[in-house]
């Protein structure tokens, strides 16, 4: 990417951050495109640039960490079985080392409880979804070679955006603070080995 990309890049995510805060707050139909774009100190017109709708501006937030999950699924060695680098891939991706990073996953699954009743974010994260499996059919395909069933490279892709769904899903819609909720890793991987059971994978 180049600078000006990049500059680009890190706008948007800004302007997503701030979109997620507020949505999270106070639910995305009290908040305003120009709330949004005053809380991420830019002009309305500035944010119209970047994005058509308040829901929109999201986005960026949540393919953010799932295009750093399928790079780093991609940087598998090659001939690592696919349920194990799918589990393994996970756990970086949901198990934080830093603040900031937990700083990161909450603000996700904090925007993750607003969704359900908005269709707007609904919208929004459900091509969001859509968006990952192709990508996830795109890498598992490379990682699984040219001999694998094109049947079983979508299986596992499936399995591997179901699997990281519901881990985020199931930790936003759960209110434990206590730790009898279990953490969003050990979901997505106890998912992974149940929707690829049976599967047929180098």
């Amino acid at each position: 990417m180049s600078l000006t990309e990049r500059r680009k890049a890190q706008t948007q995510l800004d302007i997503a951050r701030s979109a997620a805060r507020l949505f999270a707050e106070r639910g995305a139909a009290a908040v305003t495109a120009e709330d949004v774009a005053n809380a991420a100190g830019i002009g309305l017109r500035t944010f119209y640039r970047y994005f058509r709708t308040k829901e929109e501006a999201v986005a960026p937030l949540l393919t953010a960490g799932i295009d750093d999950w399928i790079a780093d699924l991609a940087s598998t060695e090659r001939g690592t079985p696919v349920v194990e680098a799918l589990e393994n891939s996970a756990r970086r991706a949901l198990f934080s080392s830093g603040p900031d990073g937990y700083r990161a996953l909450e603000l996700s699954r904090d925007l993750l409880r607003a969704v359900p009743g908005d269709p707007g974010l609904e919208s929004v994260w459900f091509r969001v979804v859509n968006d990952t499996e192709e990508k996830l059919v795109a890498t598992l395909g490379d990682l699984m070679g040219p001999a694998a069933d094109p049947v079983d490279v979508r299986l596992a892709a499936v399995a591997g955006n179901t699997a990281m769904r519901l881990a985020i899903q199931t930790w936003a819609g759960s209110d434990d603070d206590t730790g009898a909720v279990p953490r969003p890793a050990d979901i997505a991987v106890r998912c992974i080995r149940t929707l690829t059971a049976g599967l047929v994978s180098p």
